[in-house]
């Protein structure tokens, strides 16, 4: 009594077809057994790792506003605050005093936009005047040199 009444609490698996109806309880059967058992485990471990991976983003989330702290408290590099000597070419532009490196190239970028000597065409390019002429060595050099021209004019 007890199998029957269970059975009859379940309702029958339909299938489009008439003549596969006879066949499709069965596999339906078959499948459905086999698939749930691995559908359960397939949801259970995609939820598994989506709580992780929620955790592990929440952890990163709280980690750049520790690092945003650390940045603060950043020190220079010693080197480039250096106080470097330039050459006399050198400075005709900048002044003789000895400067660090950073602050050597922030006057001479003063210097060429003072005396608009950025090529018109192109911006990348900066012609030499008269004082900058011995220090490029040539009449007009490219800004990604700059640093490697003002290498060869301090101590």
């Amino acid at each position: 009594m007890a199998k029957a009444s269970k059975s009859s609490g379940k309702k029958p698996v339909k299938t489009a077809p008439k003549k596969a109806a006879k066949a499709a309880p069965k596999k339906a059967a078959k499948t459905a057994t086999k698939a749930a058992p691995k559908k359960a485990a397939k949801t259970a471990s995609k939820a598994a790792p989506k709580k992780a991976a929620s955790k592990k983003a929440a952890s990163k989330k709280a980690a750049p506003k520790k690092s945003a702290a650390k940045k603060s408290a950043r020190k220079p590099n010693a080197a480039f605050m250096a106080p470097l000597t330039p050459s006399n070419a050198l400075a005709e532009v900048i002044g003789s005093k000895p400067i660090p490196r950073t602050e050597i190239i922030k006057k001479i970028w003063e210097y060429i936009k003072k005396n608009n000597l950025q090529d018109k065409k192109n911006r990348r390019m900066i012609n030499a005047d008269d004082k900058l002429k011995p220090l490029f060595g040539k009449a007009q050099i490219s800004m990604f040199e700059l640093a490697k021209v003002v290498n060869k004019h301090v101590s």
